[in-house]
C-alpha cells in the first residue's frame, strides 16, 4: 500500500521595504492620527538593532494605542509585519518594532521621564559650554 506524499507549500517572505519607504509610511500613520511632538532619530552607526527611531506622543492611553495601531496598519500595507508590539495593554508607552524603524508612542509624562531623545542624541551636538565659549570668542 502506498500513500501519497504530502506537499508542503512554502512561500518565501518578500524582502522588507527600504528603510526610507517604511519611514515615510510611519510618518503618514502618525500624522494621520495627529500624534504630538514627532521626532525622528537616525541611529545608524550607534546601534545595530535598527536604523531609525520615531518617537511620538499621544494625548491619552487610547490615543497612544490608536497611533501604534495605525503604524502597524500602514506597515502591513507594505507587506511588512511588525517584529513585535509591546505595551498595548497599558498603552502608556507602545513600542512597534518594524526592523529598520522602531516606533515609540508615549504619553507625555512617560516620554519626559525616559527622555529617549536625549539618550540617543548625546554627542550629536557640541556641548553647550563649548558653544558658549565659541560664541563669546566670536563677539571679541
Amino acid at each position: 500500500m502506498t500513500t501519497a506524499a504530502q506537499v508542503i507549500k512554502t512561500r518565501l517572505p518578500n524582502p522588507p521595504p527600504p528603510a526610507e519607504v517604511l519611514l515615510q509610511h510611519v510618518r503618514n500613520a502618525v500624522e494621520e492620527l495627529k500624534a504630538k511632538d514627532v521626532v525622528e532619530i537616525d541611529v545608524r552607526g550607534k546601534t545595530s538593532v535598527t536604523d531609525h527611531l520615531v518617537i511620538a506622543s499621544g494625548t491619552s492611553t487610547r490615543h497612544v494605542k490608536s497611533i501604534a495601531d495605525e503604524v502597524v496598519k500602514h506597515a502591513k500595507k507594505l507587506d511588512c509585519m511588525p517584529l513585535g508590539v509591546e505595551g498595548e495593554r497599558e498603552a502608556e508607552w507602545v513600542l512597534v518594532d518594524l526592523g529598520d524603524v522602531v516606533v515609540h508612542v508615549m504619553l507625555p509624562r512617560v516620554r519626559e521621564f525616559y527622555a529617549l531623545e536625549r539618550l540617543w542624541t548625546v554627542g550629536d551636538q557640541p556641548p553647550e559650554e563649548f558653544e558658549e565659549v565659541a560664541a563669546g570668542r566670536a563677539g571679541e
